[in-house]
């Protein structure tokens, strides 16, 4: 993720996606910050150089949250209400195959304990990086997943499928029959296989119409971004205007303080005393600061460290993806090359 926030604002922009899960973002710290494109990114780390977890929303679902839970450089959780409806965003990365078991324990029972603590009655999505394959095929297990995994199944895909049966929830991807380049989410060298998952509760499988991975993106080099469309049944708020707000700062100077107090006293009809009728006289307080103080524009703030993202930058992100996809397509050197000089 280090250097590549503004380059995956502008995957989500033109990829039209809302709600992103990111893992391995590898900053150090608990903060929300914007990366441009009207996103922001939530994350926690506890190291620059390993794990790291994150959710990136869009700016306008930005004032819908209601709790984030940073539990661990693994686990994180966002609580949104949209129009009424609760929607619980969980992003994770889970320990690697050859990692010790108290690590893979200790990311279990803090997955679990997230799922816990939301009500029955909220919708959850959790996008993970599970490092592990549910493999092809659904049998014993069609409660849980479709049959459209990829491969086998390994001892980390039967813990994903059993945490599924715990917290009732189905194993998105699985359920939606696309071509194996579709489902494929991570490829290195000549491997090529499944372990990034989107899972929700069983009851609200039916709001999610489409599930697939994303080909043909160069933001990250071996993963891929899996991408599913969820409608939730509610009622989409018209985005309304900033508030123009008084400059109640500049009071700090002592000419505009001056000027004030002259002009609030003639307003008051050079009165020592303010009158009964506070309404009338909080008005007035109100009015005169608009008209000495001045009013702020009511327009957005322009994102923050992204001045360099321009015209230039873009078309040579526009050139690497491209590459990259040419490279997907046909695995010559020459291709390999391309993509690895842009």
């Amino acid at each position: 993720m280090t250097g590549k926030g503004r380059e995956l604002a502008d995957m989500m922009e033109r990829r039209k996606v809302d709600i992103l899960c990111v893992q391995e973002t590898r900053w150090k710290g608990s903060k929300a910050r914007s990366i441009g494109a009207g996103f922001k990114l939530f994350y926690y780390g506890v190291d620059s150089k390993r794990n790291g977890v994150g959710v990136v929303l869009k700016e306008e679902f930005v004032r819908n949250v209601l709790e984030v839970k940073r539990v661990s450089d693994r686990v994180m959780s966002l609580k949104l209400e949209i129009e009424g409806v609760m929607l619980n965003v969980v992003s994770g990365y889970a320990p690697q195959v050859g990692c010790e078991l108290e690590e893979k324990e200790r990311f279990w029972s803090e997955l679990d304990e997230v799922m816990e603590s939301i009500p029955t009655s909220e919708r959850v999505v959790i996008g993970v990086d599970f490092n592990g394959h549910v493999g092809e095929g659904n049998t014993g297990d069609e409660e849980v997943m479709g049959k459209f995994g990829v491969k086998e199944r390994n001892l980390e895909g039967q813990m994903v499928v059993d945490f599924a049966k715990r917290m009732d929830m189905g194993v998105v991807n699985t359920y939606f029959q696309k071509r194996e380049e579709h489902r494929v989410t991570y490829k290195s060298g000549g491997r090529s296989t499944q372990v990034d998952y989107i899972l929700c509760r069983r009851g609200n499988l039916k709001e999610i119409s489409d599930c697939k991975v994303v080909v043909g993106e160069s933001v990250a080099r071996q993963h891929r971004m899996v991408v599913c469309r969820m409608t939730l049944m509610v009622c989409k708020k018209k985005r309304s205007e900033m508030e123009k707000k008084t400059k109640w700062c500049k009071l700090k100077k002592e000419e505009c303080c001056e000027e004030f107090r002259q002009k609030l006293r003639q307003a008051l009809g050079g009165q020592a005393v303010l009158p009964d009728d506070w309404e009338t006289t909080a008005e007035v307080i109100r009015e005169t600061g608009r008209k000495v103080l001045g009013v702020s524009s009511g327009r957005r703030k322009e994102d923050k460290e992204t001045w360099w993202w321009n015209e230039e930058v873009q078309d040579s992100i526009q050139r690497k993806r491209l590459a990259k996809k040419k490279w997907d397509m046909d695995r010559t050197e020459e291709n390999r090359q391309e993509y690895k000089e842009l």
